[in-house]
């Protein structure tokens, strides 16, 4: 799917001077609904991340309910050694009026029938108590063990990417305080571009000392295959007036992501199936377009990586 993304804005940027309106409103319809199956895939992670917390509750549950089975165990051997003592006791006095009274031998006789039905309905009672509690505990140790591999998996992937965004930190400090930003959040590493390093205004292609950046970050990227890249652009909200090959800020964005996708692609070692270029013209702003510094800002590339979840997928449906 991502490859047919870059196969699209690639034929998209050589051709979009020359083809049809018709092709291009193909185009744009085809990207629009890759872009929308781009997003549900984004938000799996926090869907992920809600299902861990679910499968954590519920084990607190499944603990809580072995805790409660152990107690009924206790009681009902409690009550096993209460009717063991009362059936002794009626022995005894079974034994003491056996010789004085034949009424009081048959009445004795008749309770110690009921407590030895009583006492063997308590043994199966508790046989059959003892047999659920180890199903339970078998049934806790079982997903305690997916749970814990789940957050194993989940903390191994939080630390590859916080290991990932020190290596882009690293690799792009002459850049810092050029309108590049480096950070993690929600299990993602956001690098944010102004254009003041990117591009000049009005245009997409990509300045000298932005190609530099965008072939530094690349170098990191190839040295992890199995991270999925989205190129998001955004401009502020003043209409687009450039050229006639645009419409508006939505082609303008795109246009830029997809020029941020042709430098990574230089690199042979970067898989191109990864990467992903997207357009959200002045609809995601992250300051306000009120002021100068507010639209600078809002001005931008923003490359997301995303660590790819097959194994939590797997994890989670064998729990």
């Amino acid at each position: 799917m991502i490859k047919k993304i870059s196969i699209l804005a690639l034929t998209f940027t050589l051709f979009s001077s020359c083809v049809s309106k018709k092709i291009y409103t193909d185009l744009e319809d085809k990207y629009a609904n890759l872009k929308k199956e781009n997003r549900v895939l984004s938000e799996d992670l926090g869907e992920l991340s809600d299902s861990n917390k679910k499968l954590e509750n519920e084990f607190i549950k499944l603990n809580s309910n072995y805790e409660k089975a152990v107690k009924e165990r206790d009681q009902l051997r409690s009550d096993y050694a209460a009717a063991q003592s009362n059936l002794e006791n009626l022995k005894a006095s079974y034994k003491a009026l056996e010789e004085n009274s034949s009424a009081s031998i048959a009445a004795n006789s008749k309770k110690n029938r009921e407590l030895l039905a009583q006492l063997e309905a308590k043994e199966q009672a508790l046989a059959t108590e003892n047999e659920r509690l180890n199903s339970l505990k078998k049934e806790l140790e079982s997903r305690s063990k997916r749970v814990a591999e789940l957050e194993n998996v989940i903390a191994a992937k939080d630390a590859n990417m916080r290991k990932l965004k020190d290596a882009i930190s690293k690799a792009l400090t002459n850049f810092e305080g050029k309108g590049l930003t480096v950070e993690q959040r929600d299990g993602k590493v956001y690098i944010s571009m102004e254009n003041k390093l990117l591009f000049q205004s009005g245009s997409w292609s990509v300045g000298s000392e932005g190609k530099k950046a965008v072939q530094q970050l690349g170098s990191v990227l190839a040295e992890n295959p199995d991270i999925a890249v989205l190129i998001e652009g955004h401009t502020d909200n003043v209409p687009y007036k450039g050229n006639e090959q645009l419409s508006g800020n939505w082609d303008l964005s795109t246009k830029r992501a997809t020029a941020i996708v042709k430098i990574l692609k230089q690199n042979s070692s970067i898989n191109a199936e990864n990467l992903t270029a997207a357009g959200r013209g002045e609809f995601a702003p992250i300051a306000s377009n009120s002021t100068a510094e507010g639209k600078a800002k809002n001005r931008r590339i923003e490359v997301i990586l995303t660590p790819k979840l097959d194994e939590i997928s797997k994890l989670l449906n064998e729990i």
